[in-house]
């Protein structure tokens, strides 16, 4: 295993190791601060974080307007105040050591005024901000308002290409890396583009070779690459380091610090972690981000999977190809292909009765259960992200004007309800195509590792 010397990030010498930002509660000020006493980099999440009462309990988001665009605003208020808690309890477990850094989906609504109303109260406290889902084209110039340093996610040079030419190459200073996050094997959201099949993974080597040239060409030798998506041992990553085509590189762990006596997430959900099997992990489109993203299989994900695969089109009108008649509700018929008629009717005759329509001129079959929750959460919606599928939120407009659509679910609802104390099996449970690991890792065979006898075992290549 070659040794990892110590490189330049976020303005101090540290190990070029990084723990992932992940999304609601699935990293903390506990984990990060962890992470960089050991002299790495941790990372918090800057979405829907946790903050406490006067005795340090966890304060649990309650929302009291009775309209969407006040109870955003009360969103907006809940995540400052969180960003700023998590910063504090960061920089109190680091000892001073490391760097501390925030992590921000760009997609969330608001998420600039978010990284403001934080970086301007948490000063001194956090040293960098990784940002992905979207692409982040004002990150430079506000992370540079406050000399905090930068670091876009992305998965593919041409992406960075466009930040660069857009924005970016007017703040260089404060541009610390590029995180090369990659769509086939990370975890919660992938950056893949409508050129890219999801079937067929391409190398991330490659990739990351083509980033470094991208990056030589504008001058921006000395900025790393951070290396995300699918590391769990370097010793499998070892001809990256100080490979003269790649420069450079640190390495960012997503999925393997979730199992740590310091990381936030529920003994349920570390337990569940532990017995995943290969193939578990499931790369699909039910975001209300519009996004790929991977989770592992469970109750939750198997019924958006039925749902889709019992998803049917149809017509208002009937014509030669969509002739059969279905009642969609007592006042209205739609046509569908008569081939498709005994999915439908299996469907219905299986409890699943209430027909539905998407944006897509079909409809999908659900539970009068299912479809009453569906109707609850909708109404309940605080536009968290800039554009929802599933309640058609627009921060821009207030509305997408499309129709809502009944194949996807809420996602501020999911994350911060298994966050909390919510069934593993009812809620998304996010992770990296590498998590069956965790039951063949020598590390995990006596309990779980504290952060600091992870990182031991990591700068060992285990």
């Amino acid at each position: 295993m070659k040794k990892l010397n110590p490189i330049m990030i976020s303005g101090k010498e540290v190990l070029p190791l990084i723990e992932g930002g992940k999304g609601i509660n699935a990293s903390d000020g506990r984990s990060s601060g962890a992470w960089a006493h050991e002299n790495c980099v941790g990372t918090f999440s800057g979405v829907s974080p946790d903050f406490y009462d006067s005795k340090g309990n966890v304060i649990i988001e309650k929302f009291f307007k009775r309209a969407r665009p006040e109870r955003h605003e009360e969103m907006i208020e809940y995540a400052i105040r969180g960003g700023i808690a998590q910063a504090q309890v960061a920089h109190e477990v680091s000892g001073g050591n490391g760097r501390i850094h925030m992590n921000m989906l760009w997609e969330l609504a608001d998420s600039q005024r978010i990284l403001n109303g934080v970086l301007e109260k948490a000063k001194g406290l956090i040293h960098g901000v990784t940002c992905g889902a979207g692409l982040p084209y004002g990150l430079g110039e506000l992370a540079s308002k406050f000399g905090v340093y930068y670091y876009p996610i992305v998965s593919s040079a041409r992406a960075f290409q466009v930040l660069w030419k857009r924005a970016y190459h007017n703040f260089v200073e404060y541009l610390g890396g590029v995180v090369y996050e990659d769509p086939w094997l990370a975890g919660g959201h992938n950056g893949l583009s409508n050129a890219e099949d999801p079937a067929k993974p391409e190398k991330p080597y490659e990739r990351v070779v083509a980033l470094r040239r991208v990056l030589n060409e504008m001058g921006l030798q000395d900025k790393p690459i951070i290396l995300a998506g699918g590391v769990w041992s370097l010793s499998e990553w070892e001809d990256y380091i100080d490979n003269p085509d790649i420069g450079k590189i640190a390495f960012q762990f997503g999925t393997r610090p979730m199992i740590t006596k310091e990381s936030p997430v529920s003994d349920a959900w570390k337990k569940v972690m532990m017995q995943v099997k290969k193939g578990d992990v499931i790369l699909q489109k039910f975001s209300p981000t519009g996004f790929f993203s991977s989770a592992i299989k469970n109750t939750f994900l198997e019924n958006l999977m039925r749902r889709k695969q019992g998803e049917v089109a149809f017509k208002n009108e009937p014509d030669e190809e969509f002739s059969h008649p279905l009642n969609m509700t007592e006042s209205r018929i739609i046509f569908i292909k008569p081939e498709d008629a005994e999915k439908a009717v299996n469907q219905i005759n299986a409890g699943y009765t209430e027909v539905k329509e998407t944006p897509d001129s079909t409809v999908v079959f659900l539970t009068p259960e299912e479809w009453k929750q569906m109707k609850i959460d909708r109404a309940n919606c605080v536009g968290c992200l800039s554009q929802c599928q599933f309640s058609t939120w627009s921060q821009a407009k207030g509305t997408t004007g499309r129709l809502p659509d009944p194949r996807s679910y809420c996602i501020h609802k999911t994350l911060y309800e298994v966050g909390h104390g919510g069934s593993v099996k009812d809620h998304l449970l996010f992770a990296g195509h590498q998590v069956y690991r965790f039951a063949t890792d020598p590390l995990y065979r006596n309990g779980i590792p504290s952060v600091k006898e992870l990182i031991e075992r990591i700068k060992k290549g285990e």
